[in-house]
């Protein structure tokens, strides 16, 4: 390898130098560029010097260039390398005898070499440059720096060419220059170059005045010399450009209703064109329409002005449009047609056409002037100047050529009268209704209907008159319907009233009228125009008669009443009902009172009474309540429960409430008042008779009274029993008998002797008042019972019992010792 030349710039590091502790050196690349490599390492302990050994990578073996440093140099650069070339670098410390103590290598790669200048800077468009330049081998990428005399300094990283230099200000002049990037660092700057942004696009804004012009209308540019426009008509081959100095142009002679496309840019003072704006679409306005027609339609029964014309199906885009009458009548449509609504008769209105696209709307098209239909004839009257013979005249109409009458008679003849005069005559009969009505007409068709006018001739009496009584002071009248009749009044007149009925159906119903009462009933049919026909005979019909009044109920016995009343008919047959209860009872006289037999106790009636005639039933009269008397109960039970009370119970009652029930005897009586069926009497005596009796009371307060079989109260249970120790194991109960004795004399009594593990009982006759029993057991509780028999010679259960304590004396009974009284359990 021939000799090279190189440099070595060494730092030294003694001032701040330390014993390094690592156990071998370490190197790494501080910095590189084209030519120069900088290198960094650490000190080794007891190294003298330092030494760099640079070979190319392909070569490793092979060094081109050394490089040696005292020891307290740290960093070291190797120059005047090759740019753009990969080395090895190795970095020995070496002692005092020039001997390797550490070794370390590193790889790195010089910059690349500086680029050749920009080939070529064009505007793309106001604020981007495109530049092209030559690549460079082993480049990665691309720095571009960009610079004005603004202060603006900006670095774009670029991998190709061409590239494009966005974001920069339009119309500026710019300084540029690249540098190629490798691993190992940038190149130096190439030769700058200049470049300039061209004007910045004007911004249309475009509109169209005329259907043959298109106004166009820009902010100034800055530096901008001149604009150039650049119009194309859509669909077409057709581009025209036009050039201003100022800041608007009018373009004419365009095509109505055509899309045109819109372009511009400026010049600057240099004589470049700007960036282009963006396309502007602009439509210019519709051509007028032309051929209107004008007739008239009806629709959901209002007319209206249906107009139609021609336009133009070359235009471009949506036409709408808009329709106009002088009479501030509007309408829209997308089609050639659209329909004024609503309009009137005798209307004349002028209409115009507008069409309208987006640019505006087009002139207005010729006037169309346009009569409607005539209105229809007023004030239609009639006269009958002779019976006969009617003529019907009418008010003259605008705008009307001629007129047609129509006459409908009631039974569905019709006919028509032509004329171009205001007046028609015709043939009428009486008893009919006609119905009257005038057209006009001219060129645009018939007029609305107008009024129609009625015209009845003298109605006739009605046939098949009937008058019947309904109610009692209610008149029905039905007849056959007369012919011309609109209306019947019917009139019934009495002695002293006069009762009116208007309808206009054949049947009336004179009410209020006086019950009992003769009236005279006459049919009179009218009509609005020709009036009343009051010829019509009369009919004679008598009203039901009077409710009875007064109504007085006057029980005579438990099952019969009297019923009376205040008769005010001239000749009736009276009707007494009574209801409820089981079934009705009735009577009838011609009077003022009978009798209702045979009522059952307990029942409640509804009692009214009913006027009959031969015109007739009168209303009920008011009803009263009519209450029987309350029936006894079948059944009474009297049960003795001490002593001294007793419950009474009985079975059910039908209308009766409330009960008292009476114990009656010469010792005193008892009695108890419940609304039960059944109740506790006290304060009886026993061995005592007693009448038994019960009040049963309604809710109205009717009171029945009820006896049934006595009751004899119970023997008195004995007094002061006593029992005594007998001989051996006999026990002796004595007693005091009570003073009554009862109805059946004195009675026999039963005497119970109970234990806890025998029972003895023995009877003492009548008159007797003790009792002995055997063999008792000794040593245990007995309770003493001493109670009279009935006369069935059942034991008496309400008597109270005593305690004893019974004692042993060897075998036999000992002490008899009193413990107390218990009562029954």
């Amino acid at each position: 390898m021939g000799a090279m030349k190189w440099l070595v710039i060494f730092v030294s590091l003694g001032i701040c130098s330390q014993a390094a502790t690592e156990s071998a050196i370490q190197v790494s690349v501080f910095s590189a560029t084209s030519k120069t490599v900088t290198l960094r390492w650490t000190r080794y302990s007891g190294a003298s010097s330092y030494k760099i050994s640079v070979a190319p990578t392909s070569s490793p073996s092979d060094p081109i260039a050394f490089a040696q440093f005292g020891p307290n140099t740290v960093m070291g650069s190797v120059n005047s390398l090759s740019p753009g070339v990969n080395y090895v670098f190795t970095v020995e410390a070496l002692d005092n005898s020039q001997a390797t103590l550490s070794t370390a290598t590193t790889e790195s790669s010089t910059a690349p070499e500086m680029m050749d200048p920009i080939q070529a800077v064009k505007p793309k468009d106001s604020r981007t440059l495109m530049a092209e330049f030559t690549l460079r081998t082993g480049a990665t990428h691309y720095v571009i720096r960009i610079q004005n005399s603004n202060g603006f300094y900006r670095e774009d990283t670029v991998s190709s060419s061409p590239t494009e230099i966005r974001s920069l200000t339009p119309y500026t002049e710019y300084t540029l220059s690249i540098m190629a990037v490798n691993s190992g660092g940038r190149s130096q700057p190439s030769l700058p170059v200049t470049a300039k942004t061209v004007l910045p696009p004007p911004q249309l804004s475009t509109s169209s005045p005329s259907n043959d012009s298109i106004v166009v209308s820009w902010a100034p540019v800055a530096h901008a010399v001149q604009y150039t426009l650049s119009v194309y008509k859509f669909g077409s081959n057709t581009n025209v450009k036009h050039n201003a100095s100022s800041t608007n142009l009018t373009i004419a002679g365009l095509d109505a209703g055509s899309l045109y496309v819109i372009r511009g840019f400026a010049w600057d003072p240099e004589g470049r064109a700007g960036e282009g704006s963006s396309h502007t679409n602009q439509t210019t306005r519709p051509p007028t329409p032309s051929s209107v027609n004008v007739s008239v339609v009806t629709a959901n029964g209002a007319a209206g002005l249906s107009v139609s014309w021609e336009g133009d199906p070359e235009v471009y885009g949506s036409i709408e449009y808009f329709v106009m009458s002088d009479q501030n009548l509007t309408c829209n449509s997308t089609s050639s047609s659209c329909t004024l609504s609503p309009v009137a008769c005798g209307e004349v209105h002028v209409i115009r056409v507008t069409a309208s696209n987006e640019a505006g709307p087009s002139c207005p098209s010729s006037p169309e002037v346009f009569i409607t239909f005539p209105c229809p004839p007023e004030s239609l009257a009639l006269a009958e100047p002779t019976e006969g013979n009617c003529t019907l005249t009418w008010d003259t109409v605008p705008h009307a050529d001629s007129y047609v009458a129509f006459i409908k008679r009631s039974d569905g003849a019709e006919e028509t009268c032509n004329t171009t005069c205001s007046n028609c005559t015709y043939h009428c009969q009486c008893g009919y209704t006609y119905l009257m009505s005038v057209l006009a007409f001219n060129r645009a068709g018939a007029s609305p209907p107008g009024m129609n006018l009625n015209y009845t001739t003298l109605p006739c009496c009605p046939e098949g008159v009937s008058v019947s009584a309904v109610s009692t002071d209610t008149l029905e009248i039905t007849w056959t319907a007369s012919r011309g009749a609109e209306l019947y009044e019917t009139r019934a007149a009495g002695s002293s009233e006069v009762i009116l009925c208007n309808d206009t159906a054949p049947v009336c119903a004179l009410s209020d009228l006086r019950c009992d009462s003769a009236y005279s009933v006459v049919v009179t049919p009218c009509n609005e125009i020709s009036g009343c026909n009051r010829a019509c005979k009369a009919h004679t019909k008598d009203t039901a008669p009077c409710m009875p009044t007064d109504l007085r109920l006057n029980p005579k016995n438990s099952s019969c009443v009297s019923v009376s009343w205040t008769a005010n008919n001239r000749a009736a047959t009276y009707t007494v009902s009574a209801l409820g209860g089981e079934g009705g009872h009735t009577c009838a006289t011609a009077g003022n009172s009978c009798d209702l037999t045979g009522l059952p106790c307990g029942s409640t009636y509804e009692v009214s009474v009913i006027a009959s005639s031969a015109a007739g039933q009168s209303l009920p009269s008011y009803s009263d309540s009519l209450e029987t008397e309350p029936c006894c109960p079948v059944n009474l039970t009297v049960a003795q429960v001490t002593q001294a009370m007793t419950n009474v119970s009985w079975s059910h009652a039908k209308g009766a409430h409330s009960f008292i029930t009476s114990l009656t005897s010469p010792r005193g009586h008892a009695r108890c008042h419940t609304q039960d069926s059944h109740c506790l009497v006290g304060c009886i005596t026993c061995g005592t008779n007693y009448t038994v009796a019960m009040e049963a009371a309604s809710h109205s307060g009717r009171k029945a009274n009820c006896s049934y079989q006595g009751f004899s109260s119970s023997a008195c249970c004995p007094s002061g029993v006593r029992l005594y120790r007998m001989a051996g194991d006999a026990l002796r109960v004595h007693w005091r008998s009570a003073g009554s004795t009862g109805s059946h004399g004195s009675p026999s009594y039963i005497t119970e002797v109970v234990g806890s593990s025998s029972n003895y009982t023995c009877t003492a006759p009548p008159g007797e008042n003790s009792c002995d029993v055997g063999d008792v057991r000794c040593g245990d509780i007995y309770r003493v019972l001493v109670a009279p028999l009935t006369p069935e010679g059942s034991k008496v259960l309400f008597c109270p019992q005593r305690l004893y304590s019974v004692t042993c004396s060897d075998s036999n009974v000992g002490a008899v010792i009193y413990r107390g009284k218990r009562s029954v359990d």
